[in-house]
């Protein structure tokens, strides 16, 4: 079974009581991951959670089967939640599958959610075509479709949106619907709303949950590390000590950049206008005018094979800073230094 954005919601229902094996790829990790949390919660027993990272799976290939066919300590249901990179679990999806067909066992639900992969990957097309696997596929999403889906979660929550304050949540979370559920949990609880009493949302009771100022923010160091200002870069990642900023947040806003480049990139094409194309895609409001200068120099400065390295670097990046939380900071001050340098103009 195969699914992408615009069809998920329609057969994650189906999905969930028919299939074991989950693929979520594509260059909007953040929508992956959040269709993995749909299924999960539609899943008729999602019991226990088991994470396995993609680069064990990848040693051992044999565990994903052993895990799968397992039962808790106390002999609950489980579900198991695979964070990869690429194809990394390929194996040990081919193993997990011989040992189902077999046989041998009744296997629990398995949800991998493979950052850097796409519907074209050996594992993609090892369970494509399998009416006990789902492959979802999610493109990055532009500024409306993300604004209707900030819409119908307040909804949800008992919070009444205006069209421009939910784009403004959208925008404000990098058009992830995970932060900007995360904003509105808040604003409901300050606004006290529930489905049962909903509240009028306004611009003042936003910016009072929020940041107070952009130096509260991400994007500053985003943008001087991408765009290569190593003299900037260091007074940002200053801040980023003094300020106490989380690392793994940052990280997130540096790859939800990275997959809007590369969405950017792949209409670009080779031969392409950079500033025809963000022109363009600013009158569309895909892409804020506020982003536009660092987005045109973030666009000639990653694109083809240095994009590919800097996708490559992010997700090494995001595994040594769950790896080594108490270090994350300087790992990733290391690593935000490494990507500008990279980046800064030659001379």
């Amino acid at each position: 079974m195969k699914a992408t954005q615009r069809d998920f919601s329609s057969k994650v229902q189906a999905s969930a009581r028919e299939c074991r094996v989950f693929f979520f790829c594509g260059q909007d990790e953040a929508g992956a991951a959040e269709a993995a949390e749909k299924v999960c919660s539609q899943l008729p027993e999602a019991g226990e959670r088991v994470e396995l990272p993609g680069g064990e799976l990848r040693r051992d290939p044999v565990r994903l089967a052993d895990e799968a066919r397992s039962t808790s300590l106390f002999g609950d249901v489980r579900h198991i939640y695979v964070r990869a990179a690429g194809d990394e679990a390929h194996d040990a999806v081919k193993n997990l599958l011989a040992v189902v067909d077999a046989g041998e066992g009744e296997a629990c639900p398995v949800l991998i959610v493979a950052s850097s992969a796409t519907d074209k990957s050996r594992t993609a097309k090892l369970l494509e075509k399998r009416g006990d696997a789902l492959v979802a596929i999610f493109y990055p999403p532009d500024l409306r479709d993300v604004a209707r889906e900030v819409r119908a979660k307040a909804d949800a929550a008992g919070v009444r949106l205006g069209g421009d304050l939910a784009e403004r949540i959208a925008r404000g979370a990098g058009l992830d619907l995970r932060l900007a559920g995360s904003e509105l949990a808040k604003l409901a609880l300050y606004l006290d709303a529930d489905p049962l009493e909903p509240k009028d949302a306004s611009v003042e009771a936003l910016e009072d949950i929020g940041a107070r100022t952009e130096d509260d923010g991400f994007m500053p160091l985003v943008n001087a590390a991408l765009s290569g200002e190593t003299a900037k870069l260091q007074g940002e990642l200053a801040r980023l000590h003094e300020v106490a900023m989380n690392p793994v947040g940052l990280l997130l806003a540096l790859e939800r950049r990275a997959a809007q480049l590369a969405a950017l990139a792949a209409k670009l094409g080779p031969r392409g206008s950079v500033g025809d194309l963000l022109e363009e895609e600013t009158r569309a409001r895909r892409v804020f005018w506020r982003d536009r200068r660092d987005l045109e120099t973030q666009l000639r400065n990653w694109r083809g094979a240095r994009l590919d390295r800097l996708v490559r670097k992010l997700v090494e990046l995001h595994r040594a800073l769950l790896a080594n939380s108490q270090s994350a900071e300087l790992l990733l001050a290391q690593g935000l230094a490494e990507i500008s340098r990279f980046a800064a103009p030659r001379r």
